[in-house]
């Protein structure tokens, strides 16, 4: 028998063990109808990192980007109106996080505002939020296109899709070392993912994901949205001055996220499952108003 075939037969031993390790670690879900989105279980790469590791490394680099922005004098104080805007919202989207992820309850949420033209927001793991000025300024945001926009980032960590890319890194990092790109393939990840996100000390501020954690991440946090009382067909109009603004060349914040004509169509898609959250809240919104 040649040897390569021998080695390929014990790698694929090897990652049966390896898949059968991690899904074992997963607790058991039944099946269940809910109403809202529907979306996959979370992959199996997050349990290769610890959570508890990520979300310490994401709140040091957060205070590290506060610290910087305060220095040059681009922290937006507590008492400014868009400070205290971002806040409310957020304070309404909170309680619906944690049957996304039971951690949720646990963190110590905050979002601040740093000056900056660019069009950028993001949530770190552990509840850690910055919108720049630019995306508000420039956009023209609505509460309810902000709430679409931070509902997005929040589904992010939810989702843990920071976790799951740092344990792709790891496990391609250890392929290389046992097979190279012969396992990685085998495991289904990209050889090209390097140390920098191998490492659980990756800058998980410019943690860029794919274009499925990006769509993921739409309609998830289009749900949060909704059952925070916000409109979840501002979506629409979101990405329709995302478009109109960058004329055809993606800002940052959407180098890795789907095309705006396949978002606004995948959101359309999905607005029969989440407008009834929505009517639902702001229906009890106006009750318990109209009882006061």
């Amino acid at each position: 028998m040649q040897a390569w075939f021998v080695k390929r037969m014990l790698l694929r031993q090897f990652v049966l063990h390896l898949a059968l390790g991690l899904l074992a670690a997963l607790p058991v879900v039944h099946a269940q109808t809910r109403e809202g989105v529907e979306v996959g279980e979370s992959s199996v790469f997050t349990k290769i990192v610890p959570a508890d590791r990520v979300e310490r490394d994401a709140s040091l680099q957060y205070q590290q980007t506060l610290t910087q922005a305060a220095k040059q004098h681009a922290l937006g104080p507590a008492d400014h109106p868009q400070v205290q805007r971002l806040r409310a919202i957020m304070d309404k989207i909170i309680p619906f996080t944690s049957p996304w992820n039971p951690r949720a309850q646990q963190w110590k949420w905050e979002v601040n505002l740093i000056g900056s033209n660019q069009i950028n927001a993001y949530c770190m793991p552990g509840g850690k939020i910055a919108f720049y000025t630019g995306i508000l300024n420039k956009l023209q945001l609505n509460d309810d296109e902000v709430a679409v926009v931070m509902g997005h980032e929040i589904a992010h960590a939810l989702r843990e899709h920071a976790r799951e890319r740092i344990g792709k890194g790891q496990a391609t990092e250890f392929a290389a070392r046992i097979g190279g790109s012969l396992l990685s393939g085998l495991l289904g990840i990209d050889p090209r993912l390097g140390d920098a996100v191998a490492q659980t000390g990756a800058n998980l501020v410019s943690l860029e994901f794919g274009r499925e954690d990006e769509s993921e991440a739409d309609l998830v946090g289009m749900e949060l949205a909704a059952r925070a009382g916000y409109d979840p067909r501002a979506g629409v109009s979101l990405w329709q001055k995302m478009a109109a603004n960058n004329k055809g060349a993606p800002p940052e914040w959407l180098s890795t996220h789907p095309s705006g004509t396949t978002r606004i169509a995948d959101i359309e898609a999905n607005l029969p499952k989440v407008m009834p959250l929505y009517e639902r809240t702001k229906k009890s919104a106006s009750s318990e108003s109209g009882n006061q």
